[in-house]
Parts: structure tokens; C-alpha cells; sequence
């Protein structure tokens, strides 16, 4: 049977997700590293949107991260993280839409000359504002797929401006985001890969991941 090969790109919270489940559900899978603007012909082959993260199994391409998400899940999903809320997926579609739309009109303002990134801003911090009333330790108050599908978004938003961040009202969103940077899993999701080129020599994900936690005291 053929592993699993995931195309990725480290900073990209899509692929961040996608990674995430996998390492939750401790699926194999050998893992390429590229570079968005020196996209390998073999992912171009295979990927229909051309874009991160990209998984290849031995019956089918994935090419949502959400999709990712729940392939991996269904393979083992050791903390339950399926077993939440149906409010769970209408709080990762706002993530994915209205909120996303948002943080890029403010992190890449120059690209969208037609709309104020301040006005943006706004929009996405009413979104964290509910988010945060929320959040008792988690959404759910246990952890679930919503969380780590939110999480790397609300991550990629905060480091826009931090200070601007931490200054804001939301402590138990703060606290929660926090704690994903601090964990064992988001270590083990953002280890440097070398970018990956035809003919290299192929890296599993999840024995990468295994041999470097070994390393730490």
C-alpha cells in the first residue's frame, strides 16, 4: 500500500491544519516541502487549485485542507476531535470566508487598494470578539476539529500587529492561542523540511516528527 504524500508549505495555515490532524491522528505520510513560487511539476500534475497543502493517497487527491482535516481523522482520531457541535463547521466556514477575507485585506493591504485595512481589521476582531466569549480553555470546552482549523488563522491574524493584539479584549482567546504556540503539537507541525525536489530522497512526516521530539531534553 502506498503512503500517503502531502504537499506543504510550513507558514501556510491551511497546510498548518492539515499537518496538525495528521500528526493528532499519527497518520504517515511522506512529506514535500515546496516553495509557493517554485511549484514542482509533479504537484502541478496532481494539485486542480495549484495550492497548499495537497494530499495524494493511494485512492484519490485531496486538495482542501479541511478535507485533509477529516480524511486523517477517519483514519484515528484519538482525542475525538470529530465529536463536536454541528456550530463547530459554521464557525470554520466564517473562518474560512468573511474572517480570512478580512485578515488578508489587512495583512496585504497594499493588494487591496479599494478597501481601508483599518475597516478590516474591525471586521475580523468582531469575529474574535464572539470567538472569545466563546472559549472556556476551548470552543467547546474540550478540543475538537474547530479549534485546530481556527487556530493557525487567529495566529496568522495576531502577528500582523501583536502588541495591537495582546492589547485587545479577549483573554481567553489570548490564552487559547497561546497555548497552541506553546504546545508539543504546534513544535512538531512547524519543524523546518528542506524544499523538496524530484529525485530527493523522501521524508515520512511522522518519523521526522518522532526523532526530533526524542532530541529534546
Amino acid at each position: 500500500m502506498m503512503t500517503p504524500i502531502l504537499y506543504s508549505f510550513r507558514r501556510c495555515p491551511y497546510a498548518m491544519r492539515a499537518r496538525f490532524a495528521l500528526v493528532s491522528s499519527k497518520t504517515n505520510v511522506i512529506l514535500r516541502e515546496i516553495k509557493l513560487r517554485e511549484k514542482p511539476e509533479q504537484f502541478l500534475d496532481i494539485s486542480p487549485s495549484a495550492t497548499v497543502p495537497c494530499l495524494l493517497t493511494q485512492d484519490d487527491v485531496i486538495d482542501e485542507s479541511l478535507d485533509i482535516m477529516k480524511w486523517a481523522l477517519a483514519q484515528n482520531d484519538p482525542d475525538g476531535l470529530l465529536d463536536m457541535p454541528d456550530i463547530g463547521w459554521s464557525l470554520i466556514d466564517q473562518t474560512d470566508g468573511p474572517f480570512k477575507q478580512a485578515l488578508d485585506r489587512t495583512k496585504y493591504a497594499a493588494r487591496y487598494p479599494d478597501h481601508n485595512p483599518q475597516d478590516q481589521r474591525a471586521i475580523a476582531a468582531a469575529f474574535l470578539t464572539t470567538l472569545d466569549q466563546r472559549i472556556d480553555h476551548w470552543i467547546f470546552g474540550r478540543p475538537s476539529i474547530a479549534d485546530f482549523a481556527i487556530l493557525p488563522f487567529v495566529r496568522q491574524f495576531a502577528f500582523i500587529d501583536k502588541a495591537w493584539f495582546d492589547d485587545q479584549p479577549w483573554p481567553d482567546l489570548q490564552i487559547w492561542l497561546n497555548n497552541f504556540i506553546a504546545s508539543d503539537n504546534f513544535e512538531k507541525i512547524m519543524i523546518k523540511y528542506e524544499q523538496w525536489h524530484e529525485g530527493d530522497p523522501e521524508t515520512l512526516f511522522r518519523n521526522m516528527v518522532d526523532a526530533k521530539c526524542q532530541l529534546r531534553p
